[in-house]
């Protein structure tokens, strides 16, 4: 189907490039294992093993439970970090994922459950998207997820409790800002559209969130909370994102509202809940943890699973039940205590339609409470039943939008050589991100250029290069920025590449080595000199900096950037390194340099 209007991206390269649409981003295997560098530029590993443990069904049931004849039966299908993956991936040498796939689980799973299944999704559904999905603006992804609704689903009534759909927000539905999550989610076309449907009528189901609040008066952006039924027994399903998200978007494009505690906002619903007789509660949260793997089978380790996640379920009411989580991209499937005991099942299904989490549960219909839950998570292969009779109109709306891409995504930029990734060295350097860095260096004529890693969000491999596979490593459509600052600012910037920071930040330099030093406290203080082109930085000198827009708005906690006089806005990231890389000798290579170094 052809676009009605051309779109951003074609008025800004047409004519020059353009790149060949990935099917997936392919996750290689070496003796078994994986490695997606995809979450916040950290590497996460995969592997069979992983896999095998996360199915291993974790089951629980309350000690003093009787009478399981009369117990009312159904299931909760989670999954998260979707990020836009309509199409396949290749998953240890085998086909996974992709809508179509993910779909032919969740309905077959659905149709076995007793009492039928609700679809649950944990937030980060679009953003950092493969082009297929994100030069449509997302807008396929949500009409996918309409796709599995039941008929009880319709925008004239989201609130409906025999729709099988629930979902949340994640940090990248605020890529764009509050206004396009809002277009996205409740409808309405736009400025660049209409795409593949003349009249984008949003979700036709819930997404629910309780910790982001309106300034202006306070209230909930979203509806808090969505209570379903089965067999007339209510449960509620409380959605929340985490409360850092405000550090990881582009602070102007989430400006008027608040990311609050998200065990407090969520708590702050339970008394309401019980008063309408709600006591089966589930929380779909977009945080989470990646479960570390272990060999034996028990799971009684309490350090099995760690992160900003165990914090949220310490503190959580004894009401709740489920936890369904996110964005670490990895699994959880585990019973978390929390600060009175109460076993709560959590649950994360890796990423990018590549799993989902099959929680069976068992409510008692007098105490209307969940009595018995189980959890296994399931690795979606397309070479499988029921994973190789994909759904055929969802099939169908996967081919329309790569279709509708394509004279885009499928033109060649330019050759490597070889692998090009963003694996780092021990002092945080990568070889992509010295390619990205001096890109943008070269495009706005500055002296420095830094990028954030969270940012390269795929590797280039070997052969030829499309604007597609640029775009998937690149998808955030940020401007250029290059401002002024001084050389002492630019030192105090490398420091926050540790100081006030959830973990280790190590941009990608252009024009700037240094060393840092792992025996300081934290990491905290860049030693050795700092050069600039060469030559020993001069605290008081003024230094052209590139960096892109998100960070230059004090995104990933870099305040010193919001400092910086004398902006000029210049190009959108990917077209510099499209550009630069068009006027790269073919085939070419790049390299770790050591442009950052550690000592000690």
């Amino acid at each position: 189907m052809m676009l009605n209007k051309p779109f951003k991206y074609s008025l800004l390269f047409a004519a020059l490039f353009a790149t060949a649409q990935t099917n997936a981003i392919e996750v290689l295997p070496v003796n078994n294992h994986a490695i997606d560098v995809a979450y916040c530029g950290h590497e996460i590993h995969d592997s069979l093993e992983l896999r095998q443990q996360a199915s291993t069904r974790t089951f629980w049931r309350h000690d003093k439970a009787a009478n399981p004849n009369s117990w009312t039966r159904f299931k909760i299908l989670g999954f998260n970090d979707f990020h836009g993956q309509l199409e396949a991936r290749r998953l240890f040498g085998r086909p996974a994922g992709g809508a179509e796939v993910l779909a032919a689980y969740l309905r077959a799973e659905g149709k076995e459950a007793e009492h039928g299944a609700f679809i649950v999704h944990a937030g980060d559904h679009v953003g950092a998207s493969p082009p297929v999905s994100a030069l449509l603006h997302d807008e396929p992804s949500i009409t996918f997820l309409n796709m599995l609704a039941n008929k009880n689903c319709h925008a004239q009534s989201l609130m409906n409790p025999k729709c099988n759909l629930v979902g949340t927000l994640g940090n990248h539905e605020f890529d764009e800002g509050v206004e396009e999550m809002l277009r996205l989610v409740q409808g309405g076309t736009h400025e660049e559209g209409p795409f593949l449907d003349d009249n984008y009528k949003g979700a036709l189901f819930p997404y629910v969130n309780a910790n982001v609040t309106v300034n202006e008066t306070g209230e909930p952006l979203l509806a808090p909370y969505v209570i379903k039924q089965v067999k007339g027994i209510p449960v509620a399903f409380i959605g929340a994102v985490l409360k850092g998200t405000a550090s990881i978007v582009t602070p102007t494009g989430v400006a008027g509202v608040s990311f609050l505690d998200e065990a407090d906002s969520i708590n702050r619903y339970v008394p309401e809940l019980k008063k309408k007789g709600v006591r089966a509660i589930v929380v779909t949260i977009h945080q989470g943890a990646r479960q570390r793997y272990f060999n034996g089978p028990t799971q009684e380790d309490p350090e099995v699973l760690s992160g900003s996640i165990d914090d949220i379920v310490n503190r959580l009411d004894d009401e709740i039940d489920i936890v369904i989580s996110g964005h670490a991209h990895g699994f959880t499937n585990h019973l978390v205590e929390n600060k009175n005991g109460k076993q709560i099942l959590v649950t994360q299904a890796f990423s990018r339609s590549t799993a989902y989490a099959d929680i069976d549960i068992a409510i008692d219909p007098i105490s209307r409470d969940i009595i018995e839950k189980s959890a296994s998570i399931i690795t979606t292969f397309g070479d499988i039943s029921p994973g190789s009779t994909p759904q055929p109109k969802v099939a169908k709306l996967v081919a329309d939008a790569v279709s509708a891409v394509a004279p885009l995504v499928n033109r060649i930029v330019g050759r490597a050589s070889e692998d090009i990734t963003r694996s780092t060295n021990s002092a945080g350097e990568s070889a992509l991100g010295n390619l990205i860095s001096d890109a943008q260096r070269q495009a706005m004529g500055s002296d420095i250029a830094l990028m954030n890693p969270g940012g390269i969000r795929a590797d280039l491999a070997a052969g030829e290069l499309t604007w597609g596979e640029l775009f998937t490593v690149q998808p955030f459509n940020n401007d250029l920025i290059k401002m002024d600052l001084s050389g002492q600012q630019v030192i105090d910037l490398l420091n926050q590449q540790w100081d006030g920071q959830p973990y280790s930040r190590i941009m990608k330099p252009s024009g700037l080595q240094y060393s840092w030093d792992a025996s300081k406290p934290d990491h905290r203080v860049v030693v050795s000199s700092v050069m600039v082109n060469g030559e020993p930085i001069v605290l008081s000198q003024t230094y052209t900096v590139t960096v892109n827009s998100f960070i230059a708005a004090g995104g990933d906690n870099f305040s010193i950037l919001t400092e910086g006089t004398n902006r000029v806005v210049g190009s959108v990231d990917l077209e510099a390194l499209v550009n630069f890389i068009k006027q790269l000798p073919s085939p070419f290579n790049y390299t770790i340099e050591g442009r950052i170094q550690t000592i000690n």
